[in-house]
């Protein structure tokens, strides 16, 4: 099973002492109605770093410097039901940007507290690891969704180097 580049970054911030996470609602393409991180598929040549910062842009109109994402792992989802599916993932955060988010074609995005993050409106896979990203950790897991391709069937961790960037 071969599996496509993608990648995500998660802008960070706190307000009132409150942590928060941009995400986007997903207006059309996979995962439409989801709320999702800012990110999309590796363009010929580009580097997971480079596909960030072009994706933050078209999704969230905002500017972010590559040296200000902060690498946080890797995800390889398999979809066996749809070979088409499967992807691996680059995964970012980041507290720095310009500009204020705003919505595109493919995003309206909103802010979360990252205590209260909307998982049932996510992602299945989400719920799993991406909280402790989100409050300084690292992630470099498998996971296997079902033939109703929504939900994971198995998780497993990835050895360290196969989530580098």
């Amino acid at each position: 099973m071969s599996a496509y580049r993608v990648c995500v970054t998660y802008l960070l911030r706190t307000v009132d002492g409150r942590h928060e996470v941009l995400l986007g609602r997903k207006k059309r393409g996979l995962g439409t109605g989801y709320f999702v991180g800012l990110g999309g598929k590796l363009e010929s040549g580009e580097s997971s770093r480079e596909a960030a910062v072009r994706e933050i842009v078209e999704e969230g109109g905002v500017r972010v410097d590559p040296v200000d994402l902060d690498h946080r792992g890797g995800l390889l989802y398999l979809f066996p039901h749809r070979e088409s599916w499967s992807q691996r993932s680059t995964v970012f955060v980041t507290t720095r940007w310009q500009g204020d988010p705003a919505e595109s074609d493919e995003l309206t995005p909103e802010w979360f507290a990252v205590e209260a993050l909307p998982v049932d409106r996510m992602w299945h896979d989400a719920r799993f690891w991406l909280p402790d990203v989100l409050r300084g950790g690292r992630v470099a897991a498998e996971f296997v969704f079902g033939e109703d391709l929504a939900t994971v069937e198995e998780r497993r961790a990835l050895s360290p180097d196969l989530a580098a960037e």
